[in-house]
């Protein structure tokens, strides 16, 4: 069962310094590099989606490096898709999005049209939790949550993959994007956190398997 305390002691020799970059403007996502470089993305109509900044994704990404090409990457809580479609445009095997709100899905496939990378993708309207129950038919290389704020789901979803952690591979990380004011330091029983990365006002945490 997990527990909460302080942060996890980096298991592998990551780099922990703390970096702050401007946050940039949220109104109009786009695709930083890759096949898909420059394009932009719609948004989702209203106010549910937590939004990435085009310099916290590229700084995820440079994190990622090489190793998110032939990767599969899980987006949950997707969005307009911009992380996992970012995924794909830098070479990813394949990238699944989840996202509960109708108007996202279709936020989600419009881009993955208008970037042309629909052949790689699954979109699934789903409850992210009752997915994450579901016996895994694939372990993917990276799991990307990124849920509406200051409600504790990203912690539901750290547990649910914790208690279901063949969603995961075994050499696999998963990346908690908060606000910093949300974050709590949590030893689940199947991951561990491994490192932090602040910009602003918003925290990367990263957890891979013991």
């Amino acid at each position: 069962m997990a527990t909460f305390s302080q942060p996890a002691t980096c298991s592998k020799p990551y780099p922990t310094a703390e970096y702050r970059v401007p946050q940039g403007r949220m109104s109009s996502p786009r695709i930083i590099a890759g096949k898909a470089r420059g394009t932009h993305l719609k948004s989702v109509p209203g106010e549910g989606t937590r939004p990435i900044t085009d310099r916290v994704k590229e700084a995820l990404f440079n994190i990622l490096g090489p190793d998110i090409r032939q990767a599969d990457f899980l987006d949950l809580f997707a969005g307009t898709g911009s992380v996992g479609i970012e995924a794909l445009s830098r070479g990813a095997n394949s990238a699944r999005l989840l996202d509960l709100n109708p108007k996202a899905v279709e936020t989600i496939k419009a881009n993955l049209v208008h970037t042309r990378l629909t052949s790689q993708a699954e979109v699934i309207r789903k409850d992210a939790f009752q997915f994450l129950k579901q016996p895994p038919d694939k372990a993917f290389h990276y799991i990307y949550i990124a849920p509406p704020q200051y409600k504790e789901l990203w912690l539901r979803a750290i547990l649910s993959v914790d208690n279901n952690p063949g969603w995961l591979s075994q050499d696999g990380w998963v990346v908690v994007q908060i606000d910093p004011i949300e974050y709590k330091a949590l030893i689940p029983s199947h991951l561990v956190e491994f490192d932090q990365r602040r910009y602003g006002s918003t925290l990367l945490v990263f957890y891979e398997r013991r």
